[in-house]
C-alpha cells in the first residue's frame, strides 16, 4: 500500500529470532498481553528492556522473571519501589524520567519497539523509535494523533516500519495485505462494541458512575482507554490513528458498532465486496501478529465458534448521545494542532472523571469547548506539537 505510514510491511525484510525486544509500558494491560507471547515462544525474544511508568513493584517482578538488560520508571517513587523488590538490582540497568523511555525506543541492540505507553506520554518514545529505523508494533494510538505527519516523515527518512497493534487497525492491516494498490480500495470500517453505555439516554447518561464507566463489556482493558470506549473517545482516536496509517482522509474511514466485538474490521474494495477479520477479543491476537511478523504463532486465547455466538449484529454510532466520535472527525478536518488539542483535553477530562471531579458528560463538553477556543498553530516540529499538549493541559487544568 504506497500511502501508507511507513514502508509497506511485506516489502521490507524482517528482523531475524530471536528478536531483541523492547517493550514501552510493560506493567500495563498491553504489556501484560505481550508478556504472555513471550512467554509463550521464548525461543523467538530476548527481552531487553522493559519500561513501568510508575509501578516500581511489578516492574521489578517482571525483571525477575525476564531479567532484561534496561528498565525505566518515570520517578523517584517508582525508583525505590523497583530497588526494594528487583532480586539483583546490579542485573539491571534502571532508568528514571521521560527521557529514559525515550533512550529505551532507540536502543542500538533493539529489533523491535513495542510502543504502548497511555496517552501523550508515548508520542516522543515513538518518534525516537522511528528516527532510529526500528520496527515498531504501535500500541499508542495517541502518538500518531499528537504528531502522525511527524512520525510519517521520520519513517520515510529511516526505513522504520510501523505494524499496528490496536485490534481495529490490526484488522485493517490484514485485511489490507496483498490486496493491490491503493485505488483498489473504497473504504475503511472501524467497529465499535458501542461500550458499557450503548443505547443509553443523555438522562441516564448524566448519572453515570466511574465504576460503571470502567466495566466495558468485552474487553480487560486499562481505566483511561475504559472510560475512552464509554465516551466513544476511543473510536474517534483510532479514526484519526487510522487516517495518519494509512494515509486517507476521514470520509473514507467509517464506523459501525458491533456489540459482540467479533469483527474487529473491515476493508472495502472498489467491486464492492468487504474483508473482515474475526476473532474473539483478546489482544494477545494483534500482538503476537505484530511480534511476529510475517509468521503467525498459537497464542492461549479461546477458539472462535461461530455457531456459539449466534448472531453478529450492526447499527450506526449515536452521534447525539456520544459526540465525541463526531468532535474527532472534526478536529482532524480542521487541521493538524486540532486534534492535539483533542486529545490533551480528554486526558485531563478522563482523569478528572475518574478521581470524580466531574460529570461523565462533562468529558465531551470540555472536548467541544477546548476546540471552539483554539486557533490553528504551527506544529511542524515535536517541540511545538508538545508545547501545545502542554499549553492546552494547564488551560484546561485551570478551568477545572
Amino acid at each position: 500500500m504506497q500511502s501508507y505510514i511507513s514502508p509497506w510491511p511485506e516489502t521490507v525484510e524482517c528482523p531475524p529470532f530471536p528478536r531483541a525486544l523492547s517493550i514501552l509500558g510493560a506493567t500495563g494491560s498491553i504489556g501484560d498481553s505481550a508478556l504472555k507471547v513471550v512467554a509463550k515462544h521464548p525461543d523467538r525474544f530476548t527481552v531487553i528492556a522493559l519500561a513501568g511508568g510508575r509501578n516500581g513493584k511489578k516492574l521489578a517482578a517482571l525483571c525477575n522473571r525476564f531479567q532484561p538488560r534496561y528498565a525505566a520508571v518515570l520517578d523517584e517513587a517508582a525508583r525505590d519501589a523497583f530497588l526494594a523488590h528487583v532480586d539483583d538490582a546490579g542485573r539491571t540497568e534502571l532508568l528514571v524520567g521521560p527521557d529514559a523511555f525515550v533512550r529505551l525506543a532507540a536502543l542500538p541492540e533493539a529489533d523491535l519497539i513495542l510502543s504502548s505507553i497511555v496517552g501523550a506520554a508515548g508520542f516522543e518514545p515513538t518518534l525516537a523509535a522511528a528516527r532510529a529505523g526500528k520496527m515498531i508494533a504501535l500500541a499508542n494510538k495517541e502518538s500518531l494523533v499528537l504528531g502522525g505527519h511527524l512520525i510519517r516523515a521520520a519513517c520515510a527518512e529511516s526505513g522504520a516500519v510501523v505494524l499496528p497493534v490496536d485490534s481495529e487497525h490490526n484488522a485493517l492491516f490484514q485485511g489490507l495485505a496483498g490486496h493491490g494498490s491503493d485505488e483498489e480500495l473504497k473504504r475503511l470500517i472501524l467497529t465499535a462494541s458501542g461500550g458499557p453505555f450503548r443505547g443509553r439516554d443523555a438522562a441516564f447518561l448524566s448519572t453515570v458512575t466511574r465504576d460503571q464507566a470502567l466495566a466495558h463489556p468485552n474487553w480487560d482493558m486499562g481505566a483511561k482507554i475504559s472510560i475512552d470506549s464509554a465516551t466513544l473517545m476511543n473510536k474517534g482516536l483510532e479514526l484519526i490513528e487510522a487516517c495518519h496509517l494509512y494515509g486517507l482522509p476521514p470520509d473514507m474511514v467509517s464506523v459501525v458498532v458491533h456489540p459482540q466485538s467479533i469483527i474487529h474490521s473491515l476493508v472495502e474494495y472498489v467491486d464492492g465486496s468487504q474483508l473482515a477479520h474475526l476473532g474473539n477479543p483478546d489482544m494477545q491476537v494483534p500482538i503476537a501478529h505484530c511480534l511476529c511478523y510475517p509468521e503467525r504463532v498459537a497464542v492461549d486465547v479461546p477458539r472462535l465458534d461461530l455457531a456459539k455466538v449466534g448472531s453478529l449484529t450492526f447499527e450506526e454510532p449515536d452521534l447525539a448521545a456520544f459526540p465525541c466520535l463526531r468532535l474527532a472527525r472534526e478536529a482532524f478536518d480542521a487541521g493538524p494542532s486540532h486534534p492535539i488539542v483533542l486529545n490533551a483535553v480528554n486526558e485531563v477530562a478522563v482523569d478528572a472523571f475518574l478521581k470524580e471531579r466531574i460529570g461523565f458528560l462533562d468529558i465531551p463538553a470540555m472536548i467541544e469547548a477546548g476546540l471552539d477556543r483554539h486557533a490553528p498553530v504551527d506544529v511542524t516540529t515535536p517541540e511545538a506539537v508538545l508545547a501545545l499538549d502542554r499549553e492546552v493541559r494547564r488551560e484546561t487544568e485551570s478551568r477545572l
